[in-house]
């Protein structure tokens, strides 16, 4: 066999393997049989509407909230001048490296009825009862939603505002426009597409979440897939729910590709974000403090006041907390996280040089179903996986193929690679960007071809590509929750799995411990992105 014909054999079969879990989602309407129909039924008429409405007015004041809080902040440390600008420049990405579902923890142990705050309320003022609004709330969980994904929104409005609104806000200076009306009707105007794309993708990772409605008790799209396919023991009835989710994401999916299309516009030559002509605007008195307050609030209640909610019993009483077995929940979750990393980046170095090789309409097809997942929600995907394996139990019962999957670390990796292997695509793809063609050229000459050329001309260039990629590949990972959830093997918890689990039995001390970690493995491409966007010119 040839290597040209290698390498396509290997594109097809891993671009199959990466689709599908949505072919099987899909596809499960083909297998329609009475018993899902009733449980489809009796849940349109009784929940399924329920769920319906909660989803959608969570995701209404989600998006609300991160378009106000993200475009805010982006504005202020862009298009103004005060103290402190350079260091909330990179302290609004902090939340980034916040699982929402661990500030939910965090928030919940401090301000529920038990909790420091409300006792120490009681006692100090004399009070009885509840003292503030319910935290496991609809309310509580959008404003956990709102402070956790806003920088979404922030770091795309940041960067458009910062490469097209400085020499435009000057321009209408120069034409006697006052402060107000160029915030209004230029830069506003110029921000909304990355403002719109940042909202996509925060109502996105909303509707994939199962961690902190599943702990609030909210009844969510997602909580009710699980409930068709655990509780009610029917996969086809989830599959088919799960198809109406997916139709939702890829919806905002198309909207936020959309909006990222519409921000390909150029800024006249001659003109940079740091040029004399477009200074920020020097702010002082109740401006500066306006200013402080849009910036500050969101550091404050995204990251801050989570992480020291979450050392209080720490510091409180080590004692309690297991370190014993943080040691194994530590080990498993970077054993995993380094297995996909490593599986991750391999498959995207293939994709992406087969697309560079033979960018034909095959190849791009390929790599467009394969670069899917991460639009997926981690719920879709564990039922997608579930559904074609029990099909080929059911055929082969002999086979053991479903304790292949449910039994080892396989499953639980497929469906990390299902979902982040465009995350490590696109970081190899922007390594790819900058190799020139002419290099291909130069090897094909020395006799350097198929896969010769990938390995001694394109990965020596590609390195850092792929370590970052790796990198991004290893923290999503090691925060996953839904897929890990499910599909992990007995006595394989991981960190984000455990927190979670001390969670719901109320043991919120001991859970600190697993959310710190995750916290600070999340900091690192957090710290990253900070640097490079401070490098910019």
């Amino acid at each position: 066999m040839s290597a040209r014909r290698l390498q396509d054999l290997l594109l097809l079969l891993v671009a199959a393997l990466l689709v599908l879990p949505v072919l099987a989602i899909f596809g499960s309407w083909l297998q329609w049989d009475g018993r899902s129909a009733q449980i489809l039924g009796e849940m349109a008429g009784t929940v399924l509407p329920g769920y319906a409405w909660t989803s959608l007015g969570l995701c209404v004041v989600v998006g609300a909230g991160v378009a106000l809080v993200g475009g805010a902040a982006a504005a202020a440390v862009t298009l103004f001048d005060f103290p402190g600008r350079r260091t909330f420049e990179w302290a609004l990405l902090l939340p980034l490296a916040m699982p929402a579902y661990v500030v939910a923890y965090a928030y919940t142990d401090y301000l529920q009825f038990s909790g420091p705050m409300q006792t120490w309320l009681r006692a100090t003022f004399g009070l009885e009862g509840r003292v503030l609004p319910e935290v496991r709330s609809v309310g509580g969980a959008a404003l956990v939603f709102i402070f956790s994904l806003y920088p979404y929104v922030y770091l795309l409005a940041r960067t458009a505002l910062g490469e097209r609104a400085g020499h435009l806000m000057e321009a209408a200076r120069l034409l006697g426009a006052p402060l107000r009306r160029r915030i209004r009707q230029v830069a506003m105007p110029l921000a909304r597409p990355a403002i719109a794309a940042g909202v996509a993708l925060a109502l996105m990772e909303t509707l994939a979440d199962f961690g902190v409605s599943s702990y609030f008790g909210i009844q969510t799209f997602t909580t009710g897939i699980y409930k068709a396919w655990l509780a009610m023991d029917n996969r086809i009835a989830a599959a088919q729910l799960a198809t109406l989710l997916l139709i939702v994401v890829a919806s905002l999916l198309a909207l936020e590709r959309r909006a990222q299309k519409r921000l390909r516009f150029a800024a006249p030559r001659g003109t940079r974000a740091g040029s004399a002509e477009a200074q920020p605007i020097a702010l002082r008195g109740g401006r500066l403090a306006m200013a402080w307050a849009v910036c500050g609030l969101p550091v404050l209640l995204g990251f801050v006041l989570p992480v020291l909610f979450m050392l209080r019993p720490l510091a409180a009483d080590w004692s309690v907390l297991p370190w014993d077995r943080f040691v194994q929940w530590s080990f498993n979750s970077v054993r995993l996280g380094v297995i996909s990393a490593v599986l991750a980046v391999s498959i995207a170095m293939l994709l992406a040089f087969s697309l560079r090789r033979a960018p034909d309409a095959v190849t791009r097809g390929a790599v467009q179903l394969a670069a899917l997942g991460y639009a997926v929600p981690g719920a879709v995907i564990v039922v997608g996986l579930l559904l074609p394996v029990g099909w080929l139990q059911e055929a082969a019962p002999r086979a053991g193929v479903g304790g292949w999957v449910t039994a080892t670390v396989l499953g639980v990796v497929w469906a990390y690679l299902v979902r982040f292997v465009s995350v490590a695509l696109q970081s190899v793809q922007s390594g790819y960007s900058r190799i020139p063609g002419s290099f291909d050229d130069s090897a094909r000459m020395l006799g350097a071809a198929g896969f010769a050329m990938l390995a001694r001309v394109h990965w020596p260039l590609l390195r850092r590509s792929s370590a970052a990629a790796a990198l991004l590949v290893f923290v999503d990972v090691m925060k996953e929750l839904p897929a890990t959830l499910v599909l992990r093997p007995f006595n394989t918890d991981t960190l984000a799995v455990v927190a979670y689990q001390l969670a719901r039995d109320e043991r919120l001390g001991e859970a600190a411990l697993p959310s710190l970690a995750l916290v600070l493995v999340g900091l690192i491409p957090v710290m990253l992105l900070s640097r490079t966007l401070r490098s910019r010119p």
